[in-house]
């Protein structure tokens, strides 16, 4: 299974990452929508992949649907919206006891998955997520190239998403 989503992200990573570039026109985040296309389709079940005639224009379709999301995700972020002052007295910000329960576990399994990674996995993924640094820059700091960062950076989101129970 991993060898072919190595051949795969070899043979359509850069494809993808230009498609999402004349489409949203940023090269980092082109470089995050191409690599969160190749999560979503490591993390489907291996009998749903089987079932995939065409797994390059599957990518295409996860990729079009992530820059959709992000158009739409935009979109809210520049809307302003107005509230009467006893509508505020409805809206708690606070998360309930129960809430900040669960995001507690969950903060507890991604640490402990973090700390299962890899060292090169665990500092590309960090550096990327956490500190925002681009595929080229951590390339450059880890001194590999950005194609293993991506790997790497991929290889880290599996296992967190499986670590939290979503893949």
């Amino acid at each position: 299974m991993a060898d072919d989503l190595d051949t795969l992200f070899r043979l359509y990573h850069r494809e993808l990452q230009r498609l999402a570039y004349r489409r949203v026109g940023d090269r980092d985040l082109a470089a995050d929508l191409a690599q969160d296309a190749f999560l979503r389709y490591a993390i489907l079940e291996t009998h749903k992949r089987a079932l995939i005639q065409s797994p390059r224009h599957f990518l295409w379709r996860i990729l079009g649907n992530l820059v959709i999301d992000h158009g739409r995700q935009r979109a809210r972020q520049g809307e302003h919206v107005s509230l009467a002052d006893d509508e505020y007295e409805l809206l708690d910000g606070r998360p309930s006891p129960e809430r900040l329960l669960e995001l507690r576990q969950q903060l507890q399994l991604l640490h402990r998955a973090l700390g299962e990674l890899p060292p090169a996995c665990r500092e590309a993924l960090l550096l990327n997520r956490v500190e925002g640094l681009s595929h080229p820059a951590i390339a450059e700091r880890l001194g590999i190239s950005p194609s293993m960062v991506c790997k790497h950076i991929m290889r880290a989101l599996r296992h967190c998403a499986r670590a939290l129970g979503l893949a």
